[in-house]
């Protein structure tokens, strides 16, 4: 029996990619530091102008700062080199730093529904004018802080920091019209049903994030990878007459990790085998670290992973 290891970054790492460790510390400082201001402005506004829109957005752009602060924190720890008791390093930090923003997200969507609900029984009025402003200055914020995360589209915590910040500029722009339909014609109720679309936004924009998360903590295969795909890749390698014991997952939000066995009869065939098999996993698939057995006939036939079909 041959063993045959790689592990590669070249294309499984959105580092190399898109944002640079130093280049995504400074976008995430960056968006910190506009998005706390705005927090602080927009809370000081919505309790001036009585707004629950104002403030149901500004709870929203809050938790937007904690995800900033969990997402950076996380690339920081995915950073860390592995360790004698953190073999595979901290790389999963990533993960559960975007399952736990899903989930504060969606718990705060449900407050602010609650209050929404609350005031459509009993309605206030709102400062038109002020909404206006302020959303409008979170227009742009949001914007700004979207486009420093352009780059680095292969990273699931960076993707997901710019489309969360390029919902919130629409979301703001949302809060934008509500405020001229109270100033066009006074009528109350149009700040609370502004906050249940907020809403209804938010937990459109954050359910996808909290499947993803929850799939890749519980070490599904990785959204856009098709496993069968990858078996009839390494099924096609010259010399390989069987593939099983194959698994893939994902060991961050941006690292493809793989596992399995190859059974290539021909002694004379395995390293070219095991050297194909690589490449093929590592171009065509952007698997970051790959863990390939290769076994003999006999071997293949008493490995206790081989299925009763296999390719």
């Amino acid at each position: 029996m041959a063993h045959g290891h790689s592990h590669s970054h070249g294309s499984g790492c959105s580092h190399g990619h898109g944002l640079a460790p130093a280049a995504l510390d400074r976008a995430m400082a960056a968006g910190v530091v506009l998005n706390t201001l705005f927090v602080v402005a927009e809370g000081i506004a919505g309790v001036a102008a009585d707004s629950l829109a104002l403030l149901a957005d500004a709870g929203h752009n809050a938790g937007d700062v904690l995800g900033l602060l969990l997402a950076w924190g996380a690339s920081w720890l995915a950073r860390r080199p592995p360790s004698l008791r953190y073999t595979w390093g901290l790389r999963r930090a990533t993960i559960y730093a975007a399952l736990a923003n899903a989930v504060l997200l969606l718990l705060a969507c449900g407050g602010i529904a609650w209050e929404a609900v609350h005031r459509l029984r009993a309605p206030e009025t709102v400062a038109g004018p002020v909404v206006i402003a302020v959303a409008a200055i979170g227009v742009v914020i949001n914007t700004l802080t979207a486009l420093l995360f352009l780059r680095g589209q292969d990273d699931a915590n960076v993707r997901g920091a710019f489309l969360h910040m390029a919902a919130d500029a629409a979301v703001s722009l949302g809060v934008v019209v509500a405020g001229v339909a109270i100033a066009l014609t006074g009528a109350p109720w149009i700040d609370p049903v502004t906050s249940l679309l907020v809403a209804a936004v938010i937990v459109a924009g954050t359910w996808g994030l909290f499947r993803e998360s929850v799939d890749l903590a519980l070490d599904a295969v990785p959204r856009g990878v098709d496993p069968e795909a990858i078996t009839a890749a390494l099924a096609a390698v010259p010399g390989v007459s069987e593939v099983h014991d194959l698994h893939v997952w994902g060991a961050s939000t941006s690292e493809i990790s793989l596992t399995a066995h190859l059974v290539v009869p021909d002694p004379l065939a395995r390293d070219a085998a095991l050297a194909a098999a690589e490449a093929v996993v590592r171009e065509r698939f952007r698997v970051a670290h790959a863990t390939i057995q290769i076994e003999g006939e006999a071997a293949g036939d008493a490995c206790r992973q081989r299925p009763a079909e296999s390719l």
